[in-house]
Parts: structure tokens; sequence; C-alpha cells
């Protein structure tokens, strides 16, 4: 008998949140908790610190309130994560800049009692609103000089967390409204207890705090230290656009266990492994890994996976260091203590091993659900019968396949879904936020890979009458929606869609002629050898074939992976070190290869 594509994770163990970090917080009251630069906060003084922000607040958040927080890495940020969890409400994470419409429509539709942060970043609604401030730290380099807890009331029609949430977060949703989806403290304390199993992570590691906090692995590396014992230290914003900065940061601040996402992880293991690294453990996900770690790489590397709607990760592939692990994409790996993970036909059947199908999760790590029922009984669905372990499963949408030893490979999105520097996008998102503006009839989005990775090209046809010469003119009001990744890089206006045999509009069409039609006229070449090399990489990372000396690199749509990958591409052609910001602070193109002429050792720089 052939077998089935299901496959169990060992059995889990339990594990308590806020009170292992209490625990340790009484156990080790002078060990450093958090790392910011030169600012210190030891265990003793975070519990203080959420003991008093808690205290504040105690009158007006009860126990499963929706408490958002607009804060970046900083003491604040996780002062107010342990505060809202002290208080028994549902900590929210949105991110220093989350979109000030974006954030509205999230006031507008889930009930939302509270917004911390800069109160100059917060939605008009809730600047006019009641704040109450509040005694944080302004020490460390993303710490919000003034934070408020800001209260308006939530319309009678919004949606509240249910019951037993202990987090929620945002996923791209195909209205154009953001899906909030909720999850348990049972569940995040299980995948705790894995990951500090897994990486060993205890007092004396120092554990970075990198992945954007409007994303769900943000509270890996959160919480996964603080009820280890070890110390979170916070990322400089330099690391994200540069390999070389990364690598320097981990071995000047000792950083020991980290997690990447894909993107910039790919970057990092393209080149040799620096030396003297104290890191130990390296996890990557958020996107397909295209690369093995080398035999160079001293670190255990761990390729996970997992969506929001099953508690940041469901299974993990490692790869231990110094091995030959062969070249191509590394599997996704094997499921997860107490996660069940099955691969299905279009009927929802699971289909024998070796064939690819959908990836359907269930077991321990399952969310609670959305915080919108309806849409939690559409993609939260039974469990096909003969499956043990769990009495639900959720869809995902990504194509994979089961082999016969039972490790699953990521083969893609079966939907329109697609991934942008990590980041799940729905198109349907980014197109209702172009279809708000009035000069805009209709908006399709399709993603264009490339060797930066995919970017998202917007296609846009006018509403009658509309005087609207450029597409680019309706990117200010679209970042308001938006997060950074989902903004596209290109915007192109068109008169009509083409339809395929179904009627659909054919995405696949549209970037054809996208490609084939190429620039309207091959941009100006470079004047010196230098400046010629800096056009091709940006033409070849951005897919823009007419760009121009005079462009600009982020105008031009390049992002954090592009910057990084031209960081790189440069160190590698002329030996020249480049950080990200001197690259970013280039008006155009020939100024940054002006730059790169002005560092090489030994050539003198052109006027």
């Amino acid at each position: 008998m052939t077998d089935l594509s299901i496959g169990y994770g060992r059995p889990h163990q339990d594990g308590a949140v806020l009170d292992l970090f209490t625990s340790w917080a009484h156990r080790t009251p002078d060990a450093p908790a958090l790392i910011d630069g030169a600012h210190r906060w030891s265990y003793a003084e975070l519990d203080r610190l959420a003991d008093t922000l808690a205290d504040a607040l105690r009158d007006r958040v009860r126990p499963g309130d929706l408490v958002g927080l607009c804060l970046d890495h900083s003491a604040a940020l996780v002062a107010a994560t342990l505060a809202v969890a002290r208080l028994g409400a549902v900590h929210l994470p949105l991110g220093p800049r989350p979109g000030e419409r974006r954030l509205q429509a999230v006031a507008d539709n889930l009930r939302v009692t509270c917004l911390i942060g800069d109160p100059e970043l917060l939605p008009p609604a809730h600047r006019a609103a009641e704040r109450l401030p509040l005694a944080l730290p302004t020490e460390g380099a993303n710490a919000a000089a003034t934070v408020v807890a800001a209260f308006a009331p939530a319309p009678a029609d919004a949606i509240a967390a249910p019951t037993g949430t202990h987090y929620a977060v945002l996923t791209s949703g195909s209205t154009g409204i953001p899906k909030a989806v909720a999850v348990g403290e049972s569940s995040l304390g299980a995948m705790l207890h894995w990951y500090r199993e897994l990486t060993g992570l205890g007092p004396g590691d120092r554990h970075s705090l990198l992945i954007g906090v409007a994303f769900d692995p943000h509270l890996m590396e959160l919480w996964g230290t603080l009820t280890s014992g070890a110390a979170l230290s916070v990322a400089p914003d330099a690391v994200r656009w540069d390999r070389n900065a990364l690598t320097d940061w981990w071995r000047t601040a000792g950083i020991t266990v980290a997690v990447l996402p894909t993107p910039l992880a790919e970057p990092v293991l393209d080149r040799p492994w620096p030396t003297g690294l104290a890191l130990r453990h390296l996890t990557i996900g958020g996107d397909r890994l295209r690369r093995t770690p080398g035999p160079d790489v001293t670190a255990t590397v761990h390729n996970d996976y997992g969506p929001a709607e099953a508690t940041v990760a469901t299974t993990v592939h490692t790869m231990a260091p110094g091995a030959d692990h062969g070249t191509g994409a590394p599997p996704i790996g094997l499921p997860l203590p107490g996660a069940v993970v099955l691969v299905t036909d279009q009927d929802g059947h699971p289909v024998p091993r070796g064939e690819a199908g959908e990836l359907c999760i269930g077991g321990r790590g399952l969310a609670i659900g959305y915080l919108d029922p309806e849409l939690t009984a559409r993609r939260f669905v039974g469990a096909p019968e003969g499956v043990e372990g769990t009495d639900r499963v959720y869809r995902t949408g990504d194509r994979v396949v089961m082999r016969p030893d039972g490790v699953l490979e990521f083969h893609g999105r079966l939907d329109d879904q697609v991934k942008v520097s990590g980041v799940r996008i729905e198109p349907a998102e980014v197109e209702a936020a172009f279809e708000r503006d009035g000069r805009v009839r209709r908006a399709v989005v399709a993603a264009q890979p490339g060797p930066a990775g995919a970017r998202l090209v917007a296609f846009v046809q006018p509403a009658p009458g509309a005087e609207l010469a450029d597409g680019a003119a309706l990117l200010p009001d679209v970042r308001l929606w938006l997060p950074e990744q989902a903004v596209p890089a290109v915007v192109r206006l068109v008169d009509a869609f083409p339809l395929d045999a179904n009627g659909k509009v054919d995405r696949a069409a549209l970037l054809a002629a996208e490609e084939a039609a190429g620039p309207a006229e091959a941009g100006e070449e470079g004047a010196t050898p230098t400046e010629q090399t800096v056009l091709r990489l940006c033409r070849e990372l951005l897919g823009r074939s007419g760009l121009g000396p005079q462009d600009n690199f982020l105008a031009a749509g390049g992002n954090s992976l592009a910057a990084a990958r031209l960081l790189a591409a440069l160190e590698e052609e002329y030996g020249v070190r480049l950080r990200a910001a001197q690259l970013l602070r280039q008006p155009d193109l020939r100024s940054i290869g002006r730059l790169v002429e002005d560092r090489r050792p030994g050539v003198v720089a052109t006027a």
C-alpha cells in the first residue's frame, strides 16, 4: 500500500510564556535582558518597567482587549509587550510606521482598545483622542522620544479577539483590509519550548532582535530569549541592508543565536563565512531558501517554514556545520513537536508521498483562527478522515511534495499570493490601495521574478477623464495603505487588460508584454568604467535596462535586498566595502559610481 502524505511531529511539551520571564527576573535579576548599543536593561529593570506600564494601563485595559503596539525595536517595545501580557490583554504588533490609512483601517475594523506609540505617527482619530503619556525609555537607536497610549472609541460592529488569544498579528488580506490572526498562549508556549530546545538558548547567550515588528517571527526572537534567561540584542538599522554590517555586528555584539529572513540570509550564505563569530544557531524563514550553507559555515543552520496561522513555525530542516548539504534549495523538513502536516488534492484528500499537493497544517501549533469568524470557517477546515491528532487543519495555499522519508519540499504557491522580500503579499490588497484613488478605474498587480527576488508591478487603468501622466504619481497615497514590501516597484498605465480563456485578467500576459516592451529608449551609458559597471549591476538587479546615470536607486525600485546584493557585487568587483547608508544617501547612480571610485585603493577619482 502506498504511504500517504501525512506526517506527525513527536510529542510536544507545553511551555509557559510570561511566567517563565517572571521566573528568570526573580532568579537572575541582574542578568542582562536587553542590549541596545551602549544601553542595557537587566531582567529586574525590565520587570519593573513592565509592572509600571501595566499599572498605568490597568484601569483602561481589560483582559482580552486588543492593544496595538506602534513601536520599533526598543526597550519600550519589549516593556509594552510584557505589560500587555501581564494585563491579560492581546498584543497586536503593528510596527512603527504601518501606514496611516492602513492603521486607520485596522482601528475601524478591529475592536482596538488603545494604540501605543509615537503620537505623531498615530492615525488622526487617535491623535485627537484621549492620550495617556507613558514613562518608557527613550534610549536606543530606534526608540521614540515620546510614547503615549491613545484611546479612541471602536465602531459598534468592530471585531474583538476570540477568548484565549495571547497575541494577534496581521497578514495580507484579499479584501484590501489586513487579516488578523489570533494565537493562544499554549500554542506560543509549545513553539517556544521547541525553539529553546532546538538552539540550546539559555543564560549567557545573546540573541538578535532584528525581524520587523509587524511580522510574527519577531515574537520567537523576543519571547524565546526572555523565557530562557538569555539577552536580546537590538540590531542596528544598517544590518537590514548590508550583509557585511550584519556579520560585523554579530561579531562585535557576541550574537550566539539569530533569526534571519530568507532574503537577507541568502547574501550571507553566498559569501565566505566570516571568522571570529560566536554564532551557534541561525534560523532562516519567510521564503523559499535557495542556498545551502557551505562547509565553512560554523553555525548550525535551520531552514524553517510556518505561516502566522500556525504560530510562526511548523516544519524545520536542520543543516549541521561543516557538512556537505548539496546544492539547490534545501527542503522545509519535518513537522515540529505536536504538529500534523498533510499534502492534499483539490478535494482535501491526502495524496501519495511523492505527489504534489496543497500543504495543510493541524495540531498543537494551530492558531485559534482569524478575528473574522467567517474567514476562519473558510480557511480552517475539518481534518480528513484517518488523520490523527487534530480535528481541523489550516489550508496554506502552498504547493509541496512529501518525500518517502516524510521530509517536505516547498514548490511555490497555489493561489495569487506572492512573497516579496520574504513577506506574504496578497495582490488584491495592493490593488485595493490603488483603487481607493479617484483617478484609478482598476488596478492589477503581478509579481515579476528577478535576480534580486520578486518585485511587484502594478498595471493601472485610469478612470475616465483622469489626468494621470505617470503611474508613479499614485504611489504617495498608496504608501499610506501598505507596508513597505507591498509597494510596487513599477507602475504602468494601461488602456485595457488582456483576458484569459476563463475571462479573468491574464497577469502572465501583462508581465510578458512588460518584459517585451522594455524601456521607451535605452538608458544613457556611464561616463567612466566604474559608472558603467554600477549601471550594469543596477539594471540587472532591478530588471530595468533603461536606467541611466541620473536615476535614483530607491526611486527606480530598489529595496533592501537589491541594495544588499549591489553592495556585495561592488565589493566583489572592486574590493570596495560600502555601507548601505552611504549608498542610499547618493542622489543618483552616477554618484554611486563616484563614491566607488573615491574608495578604490590607488585610483584617482574622476571629477
